[in-house]
């Protein structure tokens, strides 16, 4: 079974587009596991310009589901993961100027950062995932630093979908090869949706997790959020 993780950050956006705390973040959370997701991701920044880091440790307090913590792990940021414990930390290589995660981790230049930083979380006992484009040497890479699982980058496979889903699913088959190779676990995420989801999922062995928000929540505009989790969790076989 593939869980379905949402990310919440868009609500956050909304929320502090004016100040308050409409829409409510925590009710949001509590509402989209109510209606059958598995787990909520957020992914705080320095600036704090979505998920702050109280919202961080308010959701701690009434998630139930699985808990995911993403992000660059400034120090900053690992203190905060230290202290919520979250179920999983996904590390991700943003600038700290970054609109949203564009790029996977150099495993190999980065492998004693990684590994002195994966040591820490998984001492504490925080399963560790790293954010890494479908290239083999890069898998391989993530499996000397220690993590539990990779997150697969799947921007490209999002934007060649349309146009030639074959060629669009075929570095993530052969990644998943090598995941599955050197016993990782595969999560995935960035720019999945209702329309490419299902093609992915099917396509990828042993697939854990899906972290989906932007689209989620552009599609629940038009649909409500409980029936497009619905459509998810059918399309993941959950």
């Amino acid at each position: 079974m593939t869980k379905l993780s949402v990310n919440v950050n868009k609500i956050a956006t909304l929320r502090n587009a004016r100040g308050g705390n409409v829409p409510n973040l925590l009710k949001v959370s509590a509402d989209l596991e109510k209606y059958g997701t598995q787990g909520i991701t957020i992914h705080p920044r320095p600036d704090e310009r979505h998920i702050r880091y109280q919202d961080a440790r308010d959701l701690k307090e009434i998630v139930t589901t699985e808990f995911n913590i993403e992000g660059n792990p400034v120090q900053k940021f690992i203190d905060l993961v230290l202290e919520v414990k979250p179920t999983q930390v996904t590390l991700v290589p943003d600038a700290v100027d970054a609109i949203t995660s564009n790029a996977g981790w150099d495993t190999i230049q980065h492998k004693s950062f990684l590994q002195d930083v994966i040591a820490v979380f998984k001492s504490e006992g925080i399963r560790t995932s790293i954010f890494v484009d479908p290239v083999q040497k890069m898998i391989e890479g993530a499996k000397a630093t220690g993590t539990d699982r990779i997150e697969l980058y799947t921007e490209s496979y999002a934007t060649l979908y349309p146009s030639n889903k074959e060629d669009a699913i075929r570095p993530y088959i052969e990644s998943a090869f090598v995941a599955n190779e050197l016993e990782l676990g595969i999560n995935a995420g960035h720019d999945l949706s209702l329309e490419n989801i299902a093609y992915f999922k099917n396509s990828i062995p042993e697939l854990l997790e899906v972290s989906i928000g932007h689209a989620l929540v552009s599609e629940a505009l038009y649909q409500g959020f409980e029936s497009v989790i619905a459509q998810y969790l059918k399309k993941l076989g959950s």
